[in-house]
């Protein structure tokens, strides 16, 4: 399967790329990725140099550079991680969401029926779900999409799109939606890394409001796992959540990170919750692990140890992104290697 991986030197992309070559490495994969802010090709050099291994610099947003990409590698298949995702971002402009996650994902999906390309995965957030009650049960695919903030409108969007060129002109379009992602690589604006990052300086860690947002968490790697199998297995017009059925507070892995790194519990700062945040989500994968098999490999306590250890040993990367450095990589070192 010659493969193209949109957005794969992000956190969840680059994972997926790195599972890939490793499990397939007779196989072609091209990482087209616009490294915007969170994009870091830092997150694949020990991939670069594999001979069945392309990085393309741009968007995907250009039809031109998609057909040529297309053309040029014989993509067979493509899984869409490209994407604009920090809620916080699209609270203060919201334009940029709109025109990479709905307008690239048209751009791809207008490729894809063309070229007759014979599958589209979509991957997507439980955000689209919206908010659940503390009491109600897990989000299964049939639930109505409600969106409560611009990054999750903009994914619904992009689904709903995805289902209609399905539906509209017969693509094969699959859907995944998955809870939150954490693991090595991820971008410290986001909760764990960043809470880590400020422990180990004796910084403040913020918590929006009283910290009892629930969220379900599972490890990048099940989620790579996962869309390698709808990707190979799935059905063509379905919708497949992803989840390893971890909820917990927010606060609570606030305390967990501050415990592990023996660091004081005063640390914690509450500051002024951020607009619509919502309460909780939780997702029902019950589809994905009886029509699939599919089940999580990794237990939440043990893969956020690895994790909180695998910040403290790589400083070196996570002090380049704080500094901007590693925006920097591009030019200084992968056009010349």
């Amino acid at each position: 399967m010659n493969l193209l991986v949109t957005g794969g030197c992000g956190f969840i992309g680059s994972h997926f790329v790195r599972y890939w070559l490793s499990r397939y490495p007779a196989e072609p994969l091209v990482n087209l990725d616009a490294l915007t802010y969170s994009g870091n090709l830092a997150n694949l050099e020990d991939v670069a140099g594999r001979p069945n291994y392309r990085f393309v610099r741009g968007s995907i947003c250009d039809r031109a550079l998609v057909e040529r990409i297309c053309e040029e590698s014989g993509v067979e298949a493509i899984v869409n991680f490209a994407a604009h995702t920090h809620v916080d971002r699209s609270i203060l402009d919201a334009s940029p969401f709109v025109e990479t996650n709905v307008g690239g994902t048209q751009v791809l999906l207008d490729v894809v029926r063309s070229r007759g390309i014979s599958r589209f995965v979509q991957v997507s957030t439980d955000e689209v779900y919206g908010a659940l009650k503390p009491d109600d049960p897990p989000t299964d695919e049939q639930a109505t999409l409600a969106p409560n903030s611009p990054y999750a409108a903009s994914k619904a969007a992009a689904d709903l799109l995805a289902r209609a060129y399905h539906r509209t002109f017969g693509v094969s379009v699959i859907i995944t939606r998955c809870t939150n992602n954490y693991g090595p690589y991820q971008f410290p604006e986001k909760l764990i890394p960043l809470m880590i990052i400020n422990a180990l300086g004796d910084k403040p860690l913020p918590v929006y409001g009283d910290g009892r947002q629930v969220r379900d968490w599972i490890h990048v790697l099940d989620h790579c796992e996962a869309v390698d199998l709808v990707l190979r297995r799935g059905r063509a017009g379905e919708v497949y959540n992803i989840s390893a059925a971890n909820e917990h507070a927010n606060l609570e892995i606030v305390e967990r990170i501050l415990d592990y790194l023996g660091k004081p519990r005063s640390l914690i700062q509450h500051v002024k919750d951020r607009p619509a945040h919502d309460r909780r989500y939780a997702l029902d994968s019950t589809k994905l692990r009886k029509e699939l098999g599919w089940l999580p490999r990794l237990d939440f306590a043990s893969g956020l140890a690895e994790t909180i250890a695998w910040y403290v040993k790589n400083r070196s990367w996570w002090q380049a992104v704080m500094t901007g450095e590693y925006r920097d990589y591009y030019e200084t070192w992968y056009i010349k290697r």
